[in-house]
């Protein structure tokens, strides 16, 4: 029978999160231990509470709301067996954004002021120019303490210093889990583009992803360990989403719980990450919110984890979702691009719908 005496008994785990309350990051055996916990346990329990808490302090109770436009689709050569835009099982056809679509889209995100940064979404091959255009249009139509984030796939120092000279302040860029087995992709590759971030002073924004029930606590570690050594400005946990009909669909998928779990974690070992700024949860829930995270994304045009061409009303969350789910997690004031906060209330969550 467990109680809470048993669970206190444990020492190690005792050990590993007193330690994270008093500012120690958790070592790769420690975080290989608390991810072998059930997620339902009370030892999960545990560490959920105290990542919550951890992050809470280091990041003075501050959330981040984030907008993605997905503003391509194409059968991606990446070809990744657990996004719907692989050439090997795609359904998509080729499109994009008009240039009024997308000016449109980033108001609707950043309009408001409160929003930290927008994130421009490609396929792993992309038009380099038109993609300049595109960030060039964005960065004159938004306000100017918006960031601006690009998700595309790798490329080299040049273009990185084009993109920063161009608005861009940082880049999601990922290894992910299994990368080179579940993909097309070279993780030699992926993590080369690593370097070429840190390079040019972008942002180097990583992701433990995407996670299904197959990965060993082992796996996760690796990979996650991957943004914490160099030097992440964010970190953030994914699980991959269950597609019918999609290669990895058999696989499954895990639940938020075991989600949050995996954002505790992440917070913990990113302790001893001081480029670390904040965390993330993919999909935004409440869970991962009162786990270490501080991050939500709204989402709109084309999705990976999304059969429908424009997520907004589907997967996608809108912003005034994402405000609500952070109020109603406990954060108390939201952090611009800037570096300035406004204070999340009852009354603002309310009034953005």
């Amino acid at each position: 029978m467990i109680t809470a005496s048993n669970v206190i008994k444990d020492s190690r785990l005792q050990d590993i999160l007193g330690k994270a309350l008093a500012g120690e990051a958790a070592t790769k055996t420690d975080c290989q231990y608390l991810l072998n916990f059930r997620e339902a346990s009370p030892e999960a329990g545990l560490i959920r509470a105290v990542a919550d808490a951890a992050s809470r302090r280091r990041f003075h109770n501050e959330a981040l709301l984030l907008g993605q436009i997905g503003v391509a689709t194409a059968p991606c050569p990446g070809n990744c067996r657990f996004c719907v835009f692989g050439k090997g099982h795609t359904t998509f056809p080729e499109s994009r954004l008009s240039r009024e679509e997308i000016i449109a889209k980033a108001l609707a995100f950043a309009g408001a002021g409160d929003l930290y940064a927008l994130f421009l979404m490609t396929m792993h091959e992309f038009g380099f120019a038109e993609l300049l255009d595109t960030v060039a249009l964005v960065r004159r139509e938004i306000p100017s303490h918006t960031q601006i984030v690009v998700n595309i796939g790798d490329f080299d120092l040049p273009q990185a210093r084009e993109l920063k000279a161009a608005g861009v302040r940082g880049v999601y860029h990922v290894c992910r889990l299994r990368e080179g087995v579940d993909t097309d992709l070279k993780p030699e590759a992926r993590q080369a583009t690593f370097g070429v971030i840190h390079q040019s002073g972008l942002d180097f924004y990583y992701c433990c992803e995407p996670i299904g029930p197959e990965h060993s606590a082992e796996e996760l570690v690796e990979q996650l360990f991957l943004g914490v050594e160099h030097g992440c400005f964010q970190h953030a946990a994914m699980r991959r989403v269950y597609v019918p009909g999609s290669p990895l669909a058999e696989r499954g998928q895990i639940t938020e719980l075991r989600l949050a779990q995996v954002v505790a974690v992440v917070t913990l070992a990113a302790l001893g990450c001081a480029e670390t700024q904040n965390i993330a949860v993919h999909e935004p829930n409440l869970i991962g919110l009162t786990s270490g995270a501080n991050v939500v994304y709204a989402e709109t045009g084309a999705n990976p984890r999304d059969t429908e061409s424009d997520t907004s009303g589907h997967r996608g969350l809108d912003l005034a979702t994402c405000r609500k789910m952070l109020y109603e997690a406990g954060f108390t004031a939201l952090r611009r691009g800037d570096g300035t906060t406004t204070p999340l209330t009852l009354e603002s969550a309310r009034s953005s719908g």
